[in-house]
């Protein structure tokens, strides 16, 4: 990560931390007065980014969806192996059949 774009992250988070809206106006502010060049495009894209959003909200629940995803994740994998084991016990029934004719893929 580069020092403009780890300066446009600080800036926004200092709005977030006064609970001042993010703005483009705002973030070119703090970037000019910290004597950080930043190109012009990052203003924009963060300021259109965090519009209408909580950012201190983003931060405390960034732990929170990533846990979410792997419980949910585990009962599908649940689900699915459950579903599977008929298919399996069908396919090993084919391959008994195959061992009954007396010859092998690689005899």
């Amino acid at each position: 990560m580069s020092i403009a774009e780890k300066a446009i992250v600080y800036a926004t988070l200092i709005l977030a931390d006064d609970n001042v809206d993010v703005t483009a106006d705002k973030l070119e502010a703090i970037t000019k007065a910290a004597n950080v060049s930043v190109e012009p495009i990052y203003f924009s894209l963060f300021a259109k980014a965090f519009e209408g959003r909580d950012v201190n909200e983003l931060l405390l629940n960034v732990g929170s969806a990533a846990a979410a995803a792997p419980a949910g994740g585990a009962a599908a994998g649940a689900g699915a192996a459950a579903a599977d084991e008929p298919a399996a016990a069908a396919a090993e029934e084919e391959e008994e059949s195959d061992e009954d004719m007396g010859f092998g893929l690689f005899d």
